[in-house]
């Protein structure tokens, strides 16, 4: 197993969350940071609270910025010289029905979850194949390996990066690039508040699940060990992670399963 401490680490949605809570599990294991969301005052605060502020960097990013990838990747690499773990986290969920959808709501969703993950990754990929090393690192989501109800596009994405990932692990092993897939389930973040309904707007209001979830500081050290161990797939979370089997074995069970306990959940949304 090899050590992540005194690592520089690059983390994208850093400025809560699951990315917060890994800046601060990083920090304190002597890791340079580099911390990217969109809003620098967030991730300001985030590095302030780190136990190593002096060792912490922030990068503004907005991942819908395509054009800005290259740009961004060079002020990265030039602010640490080279950076040995990129963590994918940055995303946003959904919950709303197909038929209530905007199609623009799709659009966004691919555009930010998987799109804008991928323009990053293949910005940093000839610096990790130059330096002779590298580790991406993508948080994905149990709904990146089977579906919900009113989260179709976000699992649509998730999947979707599984599918990216996997190729690229097979393409780079030769270039001694790693390739991590972590796929929470939930966990006690903003990520259910912070989703886009049919228009578009945000929910504004949390989920049951994600209120009783994995805390995100245990998530994150739970993170840290596999990255340390290299693995190629982690499942984190309580009981939904048997969703993973049940999708491999018993698939119509897990229909059965999931649209029941959709249906309860949202019954008592609206009481």
């Amino acid at each position: 197993m090899a050590s992540i401490n005194h690592k520089t680490v690059w983390i994208t949605g850093a400025s809560s969350g699951i990315g917060e809570a890994t800046a601060y599990e990083l920090s304190k294991k002597g890791c340079s940071l580099l911390l990217s969301a969109r809003s620098h005052e967030a991730l300001e605060k985030v590095k302030s609270k780190c136990q190593n502020p002096e060792t912490v960097k922030v990068l503004p990013l907005d991942l819908m910025q395509y054009e800005q990838m290259h740009s961004k990747v060079k002020e990265a690499f030039d602010a640490f010289a080279s950076i040995d773990i990129l963590i994918n986290n940055a995303g946003i969920s959904q919950r709303s029905l197909i038929i209530d959808t905007d199609f623009e709501v799709y659009k966004k969703l691919m555009e930010v979850n998987y799109l804008g993950t991928v323009a990053l990754t293949k910005a940093v990929l000839p610096y990790f194949i130059k330096q002779g090393q590298g580790h991406f690192v993508t948080v994905t989501s149990l709904m990146g390996k089977f579906g919900s109800p009113v989260r179709s596009g976000y699992c649509g994405s998730k999947h979707a990066l599984h599918g990216f990932f996997d190729v690229l692990r097979m393409e780079h092993e030769k270039d001694h690039i790693k390739v991590s897939l972590i796929a929470p389930g939930f966990v006690r973040t903003n990520i259910a508040k912070n989703a886009l309904i049919g228009d578009g707007k945000l929910r504004g209001r949390e989920d049951s699940d994600n209120a009783n979830g994995m805390r995100a500081t245990d998530f994150a050290k739970k993170m840290v060990k596999a990255i340390e161990k290299g693995k190629f797939e982690v499942y984190m979370g309580g009981r939904e992670v048997l969703g993973i089997y049940l999708k491999r074995f018993f698939p119509k069970l897990l229909h059965r399963v999931v649209v029941k306990r959709s249906a309860k959940n949202q019954n008592a949304s609206k009481n």
